[in-house]
């Protein structure tokens, strides 16, 4: 979320690049999830600029929008983060993916039978939506996210995971002041962030090996 339209039409068309970029550098299929996230991201903002220009209310981009922010993402980053993994690094992301799962499954239920409204509060765009068992649906879908990041094992999805959750908080925090909404700015560093894991990634899959003696020069 950004603090205007024109921000999040910015933010999205910026962070979409970045997404293009990450596409484009995958070498090994099982990559593509994780590497387009930022692609998907661009497109949220992109959406909800248009929430803003219709001032809120419940029209189709804000079910557009709670869609992608609640069931797509408590799905799409675990299950991103389980195929990147390697197979004996997999135990961890497999249990986030059945929490993802299950908190995608409960959150769309809510949205295709509650409606969803966007209100405009200063600064921010405020998403109302009644959820049943709400503190349990939030620890679900902090575990598929947050928690499927700082599992996975790679050093890079940690720190996204880490600046994530701080920025979730901050960003919390912030919208509850009715302040100013700064996710993109964060969404915008996880995208770079991914752009560097999509950049040190090996053909393979695997660990990064050790940098090799270019040919015709002697090893000391």
């Amino acid at each position: 979320m950004c603090w205007s339209a024109t921000a999040d039409l910015v933010a999205g068309a910026g962070i979409s690049a970045i997404g293009l970029a990450c596409v484009a550098r995958v070498r090994r299929a099982r990559d593509l999830p994780l590497a387009a996230l930022p692609l998907l991201l661009g497109a949220h903002q992109i959406i909800e600029s248009s929430v803003w220009r219709s001032g809120g209310g419940t029209g189709p981009a804000t079910v557009a929008w709670a869609v992608i922010a609640l069931p797509v993402l408590a799905l799409w980053v675990p299950l991103g983060v389980l195929l990147a993994a390697p197979p004996r690094a997999r135990l961890r992301p497999a249990g986030t993916s059945a929490a993802g799962l299950a908190t995608a499954a409960a959150l769309s239920y809510s949205l295709a039978t509650r409606p969803v409204t966007a209100e405009v509060r200063g600064h921010t765009l405020g998403y109302v939506l009644d959820l049943p068992a709400s503190p349990l649906l939030i620890a679900g879908y902090l575990l598929a996210t947050v928690g499927s990041l700082l599992l996975g094992g790679d050093p890079l999805l940690r720190l996204l995971g880490a600046l994530v959750g701080a920025g979730a908080v901050i960003c919390a925090l912030l919208w509850r002041l009715e302040f100013v909404s700064t996710w993109c700015a964060f969404a915008a560093v996880a995208s770079v962030v991914m752009l560097a894991w999509v950049h040190r990634r090996p053909a393979g899959g695997g660990p990064p090996g050790p940098v090799q003696p270019a040919a015709g020069t002697a090893s000391r």
